[in-house]
C-alpha cells in the first residue's frame, strides 16, 4: 500500500506534518493503514521533511519528484523505486485521511482482484447531509448497474430535474466519492503517459483522466460513512478533537 504525501497544499500549509495528538498526520494515516491486510505500507513524499518524520516514527518512506501532477503520478514513480511486479495490487490512501478504516482498504483491494475488467477500484457512500450536495469539496460519483464509475464531479450529480414537484423519494442515492484507489501496478506505471484530459483539468479530479481514455473504475459502495478527511483548518480541528476524545 502506498500513501502519497506532498508538502504544498493551497488550503492547509505543511499538511502532512500537521500535529494530531502528538504525531504528524501522515504518520497517523500510515498507522491506520498498517491495521489493514496490506503486505507493506510505504509513504511516497515530495519533501525530505516528510520522509524524515516518517522514518523517525518507523514508517517506511521514499522521496519522489516534486513536479508530479497528481498523486497517481507520484505513486507511479514509487512503483519503479520499489520494483513492484506488474501484477501487484497497489492501494493508494491519501495522506490526509487519518481516520481511514482498515476494512475499507481491504475492500478496495478485494474488489479490484475480482474485477478483471477494471484497471482501478475506489469507494463511495451515500450522502445523507443536504449541505454536502452543493459543496465542491465533496466529490460525487455516478455508477452504472455493474457499480462501475460513469462520471465523477464536484457538482451535484445526478441532477434530479423534477425534485421540487416529486411526491416520492429520489429514485437513487447521491454518492460521495472517497479518495482511496486500488490499481494494478502495470496500469499505475502507464498512468503518467496518458494525456491529461480536459475534464480532469476542469474538475481537478485525476480519476477523470482514467475514464477519458476509456478505462474502467470499479466502485465499492460502503454501507457506512468513512471518517472525514482533512482539507481545511476546520477539518483538522475536527479530527484533532476526535483523537483527543480517544486519549
Amino acid at each position: 500500500m502506498l500513501i502519497p504525501a506532498r508538502m504544498a497544499s493551497t488550503r492547509l500549509a505543511n499538511k502532512p506534518l500537521a500535529d494530531i495528538a502528538g504525531l504528524p498526520m501522515v504518520v497517523r494515516v500510515a498507522q491506520r493503514a498498517q491495521l489493514s491486510r496490506a503486505v507493506n505500507v510505504v509513504v511516497a513524499a515530495d519533501d525530505a521533511r516528510i520522509v524524515e518524520a516518517c522514518q523517525f516514527h518507523h514508517i517506511p518512506a521514499l522521496l519522489t519528484r516534486t513536479d508530479h501532477i497528481s498523486g497517481s503520478d507520484r505513486l507511479a514513480q514509487a512503483c519503479e523505486l520499489l520494483g513492484l511486479a506488474d501484477t501487484d495490487l497497489v492501494v493508494n490512501v491519501q495522506g490526509d485521511e487519518p481516520l481511514i478504516e482498515p476494512q475499507v482498504i481491504n475492500a478496495v483491494a478485494e474488489l479490484l482482484a475480482q474485477r478483471e475488467d477494471c484497471c482501478m477500484s475506489t469507494v463511495a457512500h451515500a450522502i445523507t447531509e443536504p449541505v454536502e450536495l452543493a459543496n465542491p469539496n465533496v466529490v460525487k460519483v455516478v455508477l452504472d448497474r455493474f457499480q462501475t464509475a460513469l462520471y465523477f464531479s464536484r457538482s451535484t450529480i445526478p441532477f434530479w430535474r423534477d425534485a421540487a414537484q416529486a411526491t416520492i423519494a429520489a429514485p437513487m442515492q447521491t454518492l460521495r466519492h472517497v479518495g482511496i484507489y486500488g490499481y494494478r501496478a502495470a496500469f499505475l506505471r502507464a498512468f503518467p503517459n496518458l494525456a491529461q484530459s480536459p475534464l480532469e483539468a476542469m474538475e481537478s479530479l485525476e480519476q477523470l483522466r482514467v475514464l477519458w481514455h476509456g478505462h474502467k473504475i470499479a466502485v465499492h459502495v460502503s454501507p457506512e460513512t468513512p471518517g472525514p478527511g482533512v482539507d481545511t483548518p476546520e477539518d483538522l480541528e475536527r479530527v484533532r478533537r476526535h483523537f483527543a476524545a480517544l486519549l
